[in-house]
């Protein structure tokens, strides 16, 4: 269980320092040694970015990571990078009808590059805002486009077909969230309007009830804040029939990185929320209706997480791996990379800590200060973990930012080095996009700008 402590952004403020000075090697380094005709680079083997053929679901992370690092560095030249691969390399995930990731790719690059011509800290005649709004409106559509409708409800499939509802994808939809904000919507068979918020709305709750567990009965695997990485439904009469994991041990475990991915997703989604009036969601239930089903998968899982990571809040990468048992009280001191049976997942903590740290602050607005406080320092304690090592990466060589990311066990896809029984000692792209993330959101906080959101290009639109 996480050993919540006492941390404060103001207490991290040198490690920032430290992080973002390490971070701009990392990307220079990927800029000018990555081949990039082999695709997106995907993780680190032996130190080095290599691509993985399975969906191109990183490349904005990669350009996204440039554009954050000159969101909280002011140097330029990461601007540059960043800028000129979005133009040059990122129009295919605009169209890429066959993924569930255009919240990743495309709000990565086009949304944080919106966000900054809108808050004046870049330079942008308004046919480039106009540009980065095109390329935005484009992408929620293409997404919008990839649904399943089920027995009252519906969702945004994934790659595996019309049958399979990732919780991955909780955090990619967003970008359905800021095409509804930019005016947009999705034309259908004979000029069908297909709204992009109800979709996004239902893609959610569809979530919330089948990817999430709350202690309910629902099977003897139910444990509350337990999350389905997959969940599969019968696309000829729409009903639920099963968990499934493509990346977590068992359907019937808890895959971590897919925990954290609904961590994040959910509380974000509330944060969203709230910028809408009451009468603008009556049509989907009304926003207290919405509001309290967010919050019951937000604290759900959030829960789950601290109460199933070890003290330092880096969780290894499935809850219910199979030899974990081996390690003996491992919840009850720190993470082990190093350990002979299970590899750990620093992606996951990575992502899992921004939404804790949205969820506390939301509360805490709230009124709720125990539970804010809670998860706020739960946040911040696995922000200070990935801060220093074994986590971080200080050695030059290494192109990876926040090392020990576990990419697809099951298959056995993530380096194992020399001597070591499992894999370790590797960075992947959405782990060090997501590092780079939390700590601007930090910072941005610390220096008392403009709060950080997926949202922030389109406020007022």
């Amino acid at each position: 269980m996480i050993d919540v402590k006492s941390v404060s952004p103001e207490s991290l403020k040198d490690k920032f320092q430290h992080f973002w000075a390490l971070s701009g090697e990392k990307i220079i380094a990927i800029e000018d040694g990555y081949d990039s005709t082999l695709g997106a680079p995907v993780f680190t083997r032996n130190g080095l970015y290599s691509s993985r053929g399975w969906t191109e679901w990183t490349q904005g992370f990669q350009y996204g990571s440039a554009i954050l690092q000159f969101d909280a560095t002011g140097d330029a030249q990461f601007l540059e990078i960043g800028r000129r691969n979005t133009v040059d390399r990122m129009a295919p995930h605009l169209v890429h009808t066959g993924v569930h990731d255009h919240g990743f790719n495309n709000i990565s690059t086009y949304g944080n590059l919106l966000r900054l011509a809108r808050e004046g800290r870049i330079e942008s005649e308004s046919w480039q805002q106009e540009f980065y709004k095109l390329a935005l409106k484009v992408s929620s559509a293409i997404q919008a486009a990839r649904w399943t409708e089920i027995r009252n409800g519906g969702y945004i499939y994934s790659f595996n077909g019309p049958h399979s509802l990732f919780i991955d994808t909780i955090r990619s939809c967003r970008i359905l969230g800021v095409g509804h904000k930019l005016g947009h919507y999705l034309p259908g068979e004979n000029d069908a309007r297909i709204d992009l918020l109800e979709r996004m709305l239902t893609h959610i709750e569809t979530s919330a009830k089948y990817s999430i567990f709350y202690g309910e009965g629902r099977d003897a695997f139910d444990v509350p804040g337990r999350t389905a990485h997959e969940v599969i439904f019968n696309v000829n009469d729409g009903n639920y029939r099963c968990p499934n994991s493509q990346q977590g041990y068992s359907g019937f475990t808890t895959w971590t990185r897919g925990l954290a991915w609904a961590i994040l997703g959910f509380a974000e989604q509330l944060e969203f929320l709230a910028t809408f009036k009451d009468e603008e969601l009556s049509a989907f239930g009304g926003k207290g209706k919405l509001e309290a089903m967010l919050l019951k998968a937000a604290e759900a899982t959030s829960n789950f997480y601290i109460e199933n990571s070890p003290t330092d809040g880096i969780p290894y990468w499935d809850t219910g791996a199979p030899n974990l048992h081996r390690l003996g009280d491992y919840l009850e001191r720190a993470s082990d990379p190093y350990n002979a049976w299970e590899p750990v997942d620093s992606s996951a903590a990575a992502i899992a800590a921004q939404g804790l740290l949205r969820l506390g602050r939301y509360l805490k607005s709230k009124g709720m200060e125990k539970a804010g406080t809670r998860f706020w320092q739960a946040g911040l304690t696995v922000v200070e973990a990935l801060l220093r090592p074994p986590y971080l990466s200080t050695e030059s060589g290494h192109q990876g930012l926040i090392l020990h990311a576990i990419y697809h066990q099951p298959n056995g896809w993530d380096y194992v080095p020399q001597g070591s029984k499992i894999a370790n000692g590797e960075a992947c792209m959405w782990g060090d996009y997501h590092a780079r993330e939390v700590v601007l959101y930090l910072q941005r906080l610390l220096n008392d700008e403009k709060y950080y959101t997926f949202y922030s290009g389109v406020e007022g639109e």
